[in-house]
């Protein structure tokens, strides 16, 4: 495939900071010969954090940034003085953003709002000095905790787009040429198929200065979830939209038919696409004359809304704008909730190698810290 500037999917590898060791000290001073302990704690590890950025579209400036590694804790030092907290590193993904385990597949977290923090990795916390050990039995300890361990991980990001009207047809179905006509985008047109390579998005202008996001992805044929054409792999850009319009040339053979076979395609990627409300768009119907229309409404399906439409003329785009914003109004379509099912991991490393010939919140995937084991320090020094 050729080289792209949209990247929609990448594999990094992370590691957080681990923590600083405490300090075995003893104050020491001209008239204090025998002092105290007063070893400082050891500083935290840094943490991996993922944040949301409104200004971002892609993953590209993550397509070369294979090694993400966050700054060590400092260790502790003496008259109780705290090691130095390691560097967070931020991770900085467009908004739908998704998160796998790189190892499993397995789904981690994602990003939907601007300026929201996941914090994928937690840095080491820090060992404690031997002044915290001090004890009336033990007012001399000599030992102190090291800090913890970093944490590694293989990471699989995805980029699943934000809209709300997503294009599904055929290729050569004119989903292009309707999204250069109700937007200002400017997709690639031409006579062959698939002239789309990468999902396009536009903003359709409506009435009284509203408007929504349209999606194009490419083109599917029969047998696209069994790998032919391009696969399913960009249907991931549509599992977030609310309503999905169907785009069936007049010309075809067997528009029913072909309807029906998208459907197919679209319930072997994920069936909760089909609860999804529904447009069918019959495109290029300039070339059809009334008496034809309606031979050809007969046969069309009937629990899906139907519009004759055709980019070139203008005939029914205003009325497929009508119907595209009644939908997107109903309560049922504000809300889009998806579930992210784990991933095949063998595909996602088949695609890497053939491209390569409101207030920010903070969230943590581990909530609950753990408690430190000390039965491994059994002997000395560990007893309290």
């Amino acid at each position: 495939m050729a080289q792209t500037n949209f990247i929609d999917y990448v594999k990094i590898f992370c590691r957080s900071g681990k923590g600083g060791a405490g300090s075995m000290h003893f104050h020491r001073a001209k008239y204090v010969p025998k002092g105290g302990p007063d070893g400082g704690d050891g500083g935290r590890g840094g943490h991996i954090i993922l944040r949301g950025n409104r200004n971002l579209w892609t993953l590209l400036h993550l397509k070369y940034q294979k090694h993400i590694f966050a700054g060590n804790g400092g260790n502790g030092g003496e008259s109780r003085s705290y090691g130095k907290d390691g560097e967070d590193k931020y991770i900085e993904v467009p908004l739908g953003t998704v998160c796998y385990d790189g190892d499993t597949g397995e789904y981690l977290c994602e990003v939907r709002e601007h300026g929201e923090q996941v914090v994928l990795l937690r840095g080491g916390r820090g060992g404690l000095g031997n002044w915290n050990f001090r004890t009336a039995t033990n007012q001399a300890p000599r030992y102190a905790q090291p800090g913890e361990p970093c944490v590694e991980r293989n990471v699989i990001l995805q980029l699943k787009v934000l809209a709300d009207v997503g294009l599904v047809g055929f290729p050569n179905a004119g989903k292009s040429t309707l999204l250069s006509v109700v937007s200002a985008a400017k997709p690639e047109i031409a006579d062959y198929p698939f002239t789309t390579l990468t999902p396009q998005l536009g903003i359709v202008s409506y009435r009284d200065n509203r408007s929504f996001c349209m999606a194009d992805i490419p083109g599917i044929i029969e047998g696209a979830s069994e790998g032919k054409g391009l696969g399913l792999r960009f249907l991931r850009h549509i599992e977030r939209n609310a309503v999905l319009l169907f785009l069936v040339p007049a010309d075809a053979d067997d528009i029913r038919g072909q309807y029906e076979v998208l459907l197919h395609e679209l319930e072997q990627y994920n069936p909760e696409l089909l609860t999804k409300e529904r447009i069918l768009a019959i495109s290029k119907s300039d070339m059809l004359d009334k008496e034809l229309t309606e031979q050809m409404r007969r046969l069309l399906p009937d629990d899906v809304p139907t519009v004759f439409i055709s980019s070139v003329s203008g005939q029914g785009i205003t009325q497929l704008k009508d119907m595209l914003w009644e939908e997107l109004q109903k309560e049922s379509n504000q809300v889009i909730e998806i579930s992210h099912k784990p991933i095949d991991v063998t595909v996602i490393e088949r695609e890497e190698e053939s491209e390569e010939e409101e207030e920010p919140h903070t969230i943590y995937l581990n909530e609950v810290e753990e408690e430190w084991d000390l039965s491994k320090y059994k002997g000395i020094g560990w007893d309290e």
